[in-house]
This record gives structure tokens, sequence and C-alpha cells, in this order.
């Protein structure tokens, strides 16, 4: 296989798996060292075993980090401030494309960014939507009241209030605060509702007034 017939194979995509190549080929193992080859001249871009993208200027787009992490890791979700983010809840800074995972929890280097899974368990994996994050790539984000709860379960001491000042949370537009209470009701984590309560009354006592 050439590379120009590689292109012709993913279109518009720039991720794809060694099974792609693989599939009605009768001799994998050629495959396999030109795949190599083109690693190692920088032509493909090898993100974690089995997972590949096109480099520039050979791709016809570049991944977004929000469908890439969705790629990497298919049970998980974006969440926590990569999400909160995206939405405007909270200022944009990005070290690290943060999702939650069923699985195991990993952090990832790729040439494409940095990756950061954190365990959740499968019961509390809910809470996301498809979103069109750029033309034609979709990825599951945790809606902006999920993202929260999340941040909140998973980061230790989260119901402090000089964490939750720290966060600098902007909710209006942003989160349907009746939802966010319901939400960690439900999860019934004494942290969790604690902190929504706090960071309720900060609001009251800010210009932004009663979130309700």
């Amino acid at each position: 296989m050439k590379l120009r017939e590689l292109q012709q194979l993913l279109g518009d995509e720039s991720v794809f798996r060694t099974g792609t190549l693989l599939a009605g080929q009768s001799s994998p193992e050629h495959v396999r060292r030109q795949l190599s080859r083109w690693v190692k001249s920088g032509k493909v871009l090898g993100l974690r075993k089995g997972i590949y993208a096109l480099a520039n200027p050979y791709a016809k787009s570049q991944p977004h980090p929000f469908f890439l992490a969705n790629e990497l890791r298919r049970a998980s979700y974006v969440s926590l401030q990569s999400a909160l983010a995206w939405y405007g809840c909270i200022p944009e800074f990005s070290p690290a494309t943060t999702s939650v995972t069923t699985e195991r929890p990993e952090e990832l280097a790729t040439p494409l960014g940095r990756f950061l899974f954190r365990h959740l368990k499968e019961d509390l994996f809910r809470g996301m939507q498809r979103v069109e994050v750029s033309a034609g790539q979709f990825a599951r984000i945790a809606t902006p009241e999920k993202a929260l709860i999340d941040l909140f379960y998973l980061t230790p001491h989260s119901d402090h209030p000089d964490y939750l000042e720290e966060l600098r949370l902007e909710p209006q537009g942003c989160l349907e605060w009746v939802r966010l209470v319901e939400m960690a009701r439900e999860l019934g984590s004494g942290k969790v509702i604690r902190a929504v309560s706090r960071l309720e009354r900060i609001f009251q006592d800010s210009d932004w007034g009663d979130p309700l």
C-alpha cells in the first residue's frame, strides 16, 4: 500500500486503526512494515498501540482533541475542566483533554496532545451527549451539570470554599441549577452535595445573585 492509497481509503478522516489497513490485505506483515516506515518518516503519527493519525500535510483535516479522546478510549466521554471550558462555564485553560472512563485510569502523551482518563464507576457513567465539535467530527461530552458533578466527585476537598472560589465558575447561561441540585442528590455523595450548596451561597453573595 502506498501513502496516497491510505489517503484515499481514509477520505476526510485522519485517525485510523491498524485493522482498517489490514482488512482485505493478503499480506498483513507487509502492511505492518509499511506502517512502521510511515511512522519513522513522520508521515503517520503513532498515538497508541493500534491507533494512528495522518501527519500534516498529508491529512485533509486535523482531529479535534475531544474526538481524538473518544477514539483513544471508546468507553469514555470528555468531562471535568475540559467540558466545562468547552461550554464557557470556566475560563479556557486545558493543559490536557480530560475524560472519564469505566476502565483503568491513564494519562497519554501523544504527538497531538495530552489526554487524561479518570476512572468512574459504571453506575455513574451517564449524563453525556453527542456533540459536533468540528466539521464532521462528533464526540461524547458530559452535559455542563454532569461535568461539574464529575469534577466535584473526583476531586479531593472539592467542597472547600477556597477550591470553589478558584474554579471561577460562570453559571449564567451555562448551568441549569435545578438539574445540578437534582444530580447531586441522586449521586448521594455528601461531598458533592456540600460543594453544590456552598457554590450556591458563593453566587448569592456575589454579583451573580441567586443562581436559581
